[in-house]
């Protein structure tokens, strides 16, 4: 109940291989995948309470118009 078998510690190993091993880091990469799920996740929170903006008004052409 308390010791670790050889299980145990083999698949520690695997995890830790998986999560330091190879090229660049991968915790990074991970939690920056997880840093712009979080982001989408709150746009997407606060899209749907946002109005949407009103157009704008076109600008007026008096610049354009002689007097007689």
């Amino acid at each position: 109940m308390g010791g670790f078998s050889i299980w145990h510690l083999l698949i520690v190993a695997a995890v830790v291989l998986l999560l330091f091993g190879g090229g660049r880091g991968k915790i990074s990469d991970f939690m920056g995948d997880f840093a712009k799920g979080i982001k989408n996740f709150k746009r997407g929170l606060s899209d749907e309470d946002v109005p949407p903006a009103p157009p704008k008004p076109l600008p007026k052409d008096d610049d354009n118009i002689k007097a007689p």
